[in-house]
């Protein structure tokens, strides 16, 4: 690890406010602190509205909300950390890339080659700042494996997140990231520091109940959309 204050961070959590999400921004925060985060960056589905209903509460509390969004690219899921507005949805995930980091954003991939979870394909990752090669949302370490070895050899900054979308779940796993001396933890500091690649990865996985109960939910839930 890097010398200085190391904070840990859940990088991929999601509100009400994603199709698929069980927590208010409340829930969220009180989960966070309970379970001893420093910061959450919220990433719901193609929608930056709970990242900012999140970070609005936090002024009060002892917890950075940095602002997010996990993006439908054409290539996959892809998590734009510290932007303000949503990317445009269905572009290229390396033209999404470079929109993120152009903004002062970090750009990683989650839960890469998950094709039932539209994991990016090894070929559709270009122009990221970071691989998310623990992911909590998983029965099998299989997956997380084969992105840490992607990760790796690709000299890609390695992150660890819970997935969470109920509170219950938030933090399982997360991100450690290293701040240089005498730096506050701010929105901006953690974020300049993970496209730095000051990072590791700390948790678990979620059981094999949460799992089959969250990939029955999802798919009874984008079922009902397609009826719409």
């Amino acid at each position: 690890m890097i010398d200085g204050r190391t904070v840990r961070v859940d990088p991929h959590v999601h509100t009400e406010a994603s199709y698929d999400g069980h927590s208010s921004p409340e829930d969220l925060l009180a989960a966070a602190s309970q379970v001893g985060l420093d910061a959450v960056v919220v990433t719901d589905h193609d929608s930056v509205s709970g990242a900012h209903a999140a970070a609005a509460l936090a002024s009060d509390r002892n917890i950075v909300v940095i602002i997010g969004c996990e993006v439908s690219t054409a290539d996959g899921h892809l998590l734009a950390i510290g932007v303000d507005d949503r990317p445009d949805p269905h572009r290229s995930l390396a033209a999404t890339a470079r929109w993120i980091r152009d903004r002062g954003g970090v750009a990683v991939v989650p839960h890469p080659f998950q094709r039932l979870r539209h994991g990016a394909s090894r070929d559709g990752i270009a122009a990221v700042d970071g691989i998310e090669v623990y992911n909590a949302h998983t029965v099998s370490n299989v997956r997380n494996a084969q992105a840490r070895r992607f990760a790796a050899r690709r000299g890609y900054a390695h992150f660890g997140g819970s997935d969470a979308h109920r509170p219950r779940t938030v933090g399982l796993a997360a991100t450690e990231v290293s701040l240089p001396p005498r730096t506050p933890a701010t929105a901006e500091s953690i974020v300049r520091a993970m496209r730095n690649g000051r990072t590791t990865t700390v948790g678990g996985r979620t059981s094999t109940w949460q799992y089959v109960t969250k990939l029955f939910t999802t798919a009874r839930l984008r079922a009902a959309a397609l009826r719409r």
